[in-house]
């Protein structure tokens, strides 16, 4: 008995032991699951798509004169895989795309083999603006191309002021983004002179303004705008009148657009005026100017102001660079001093109203960066601000109550006057209110009930 105790409790203590054993095993194992769990329930945090996990994340700008080769090959990135990207981006966003002062990202991680330490780039994001990028991806011997975009957000805004002394300095006093005052212009150019704006002119607006992490990035639709300017009151309703061509109407379903564009270019001034005696600013002798200078910095993008047909680029003599245009109604205008000619702008080239032409330089005779902008009817030179304004076609009798419908609730917002189910918020479904026909048939009865009584009498 006296042996059989220690063995006794020998055996008691090995069964705590293994109880305890198994205890601790369970922990273990309980922990693991519940790391592994937490693992699985991490959401992985994302930047342009990527799980950031184990990078590090270097921001930089493209540089003038830097090649897509030279940025990717101080990463370590072979002059073998930028061609094979180059290839692969041809259908996607081809690399010849890629501007100098546009950010972008990498993704790098540390790797250690055989070979030693370094760092390996798996992930290139070029951003194209404040919202669009494309995520170059490398993976061994592989490449990828993808296109993405930041989540945006979209905020309605309203203002309305009063002009102290520009569009554009009314626009920064009042906090707004600086492209409303190019929306303006594209909006009111066949209609309103932006170069005789003067104190006392006011708009207001409806517009949309987009975010991305908290930041404006650009405004979106404009969806109506009231300008006043010299003692005349300009709306501005949207509507599309055919499919996919949204276009801005005045209240009375005039077209805001015109035959040609008030002028060929923005952001300037009028340095010389149309004169049949002018001081030539070079020969100093008296002769006719017969077109608009428009002073303008050198490289300003000149458009056409109508629809037409090139029939002269080339050497103008004293008007150095010259691009004669062609237009319906015997019409033809001519740009001269041009730096340039845009790309595909040759003699036969059709264009179209607002297309681009060429760029404002000095050659020929000039004293500088401007643009001699002409206009001839029936080959006679005319004064380019007084030529008559020809409208577009008007809404049509078949749209005139949509537009209408879409008209007053707009305006009455921009008034102040409108309740949140007047706000229009979509153009292409708006339903019309339906009509009370009851309404209509007691009033037809009426009317003829009527009739009848004093054809009786």
């Amino acid at each position: 008995m006296n042996i059989m105790k220690p063995l006794t409790a020998l055996l008691l203590l090995s069964s705590l032991v293994a109880c305890g054993g198994s205890s601790t095993e369970t922990a273990s194992d309980n922990d693991n699951n519940n790391i592994e769990s937490q693992a699985e329930e991490r959401a992985p945090e994302l930047l342009y798509g990527i799980d950031i996990d184990g990078y590090t994340i270097i921001n930089d700008t493209i540089r003038s004169g830097e090649t897509v080769g030279g940025i990717l090959g101080r990463r370590g990135i072979s002059a073998v895989t930028v061609d094979r990207l180059d290839k692969a981006a041809l259908e996607v966003f081809p690399l010849r795309q890629i501007r100098a002062d546009n950010a972008y990202t990498v993704f790098s991680r540390h790797e250690q083999d055989s070979l030693g330490e370094r760092d390996v780039v798996d992930y290139v994001v070029y951003h194209r603006n404040a919202i669009d990028y494309v995520v170059f991806g490398f993976t061994g011997d592989s490449v990828t191309v993808s296109l993405g975009s930041r989540p945006v957000t979209v905020e309605r805004k309203q203002c309305r002021a009063t002009i102290n002394s520009s569009l554009w300095g009314t626009i920064m006093e009042q906090d707004l983004p600086y492209a409303l005052a190019a929306e303006f212009e594209d909006i009111y150019q066949w209609t309103v002179d932006f170069f005789g704006i003067q104190a006392g002119d006011s708009f207001a607006v409806i517009y949309d303004e987009k975010y991305v992490d908290g930041q404006s990035v650009g405004i979106g639709r404009i969806w109506g705008a009231e300008f006043n300017h010299s003692g005349k009151q300009y709306y501005a309703i949207p509507y599309a009148q055919e499919e996919g061509k949204l276009r801005y109407w005045e209240a009375n379903g005039e077209s805001l657009r015109k035959q040609m564009l008030k002028a060929p270019l923005k952001y300037t001034r009028i340095s010389s005026k149309f004169s049949r005696s002018r001081l030539h600013p070079v020969h100093k002798v008296y002769r006719p100017h017969l077109g608009v200078d428009y002073a303008a910095p050198s490289g300003t993008p000149v458009h056409s102001v109508a629809d037409g047909t090139v029939i002269f680029a080339g050497w103008g003599g004293g008007g150095g660079n010259t691009i004669k245009i062609k237009h319906p109604g015997n019409l033809q205008t001519g740009y001269l001093h041009l730096k340039s000619f845009a790309k595909g702008i040759k003699k036969g080239s059709k264009v179209s109203q607002g297309q681009l032409i060429g760029y404002v330089g000095s050659t020929g005779t000039s004293t500088g960066p401007h643009l001699d902008y002409r206009i001839w009817k029936n080959g006679k030179a005319i004064n380019p601000l007084t030529v008559p304004q020809e409208p577009a076609e008007p809404i049509k009798k078949e749209n005139r109550a949509k537009f209408e419908h879409i008209r007053d609730r707009i305006i009455a917002e921009l008034n102040g006057t409108a309740t949140e189910d007047m706000i229009v918020t979509e153009l292409d479904s708006i339903v019309l209110p339906k009509v009370d026909t009851t309404v209509v048939e007691a009033t037809a009865t009426a009317t003829e009930t009527t009739a009848t009584a004093t054809a009786k009498e």
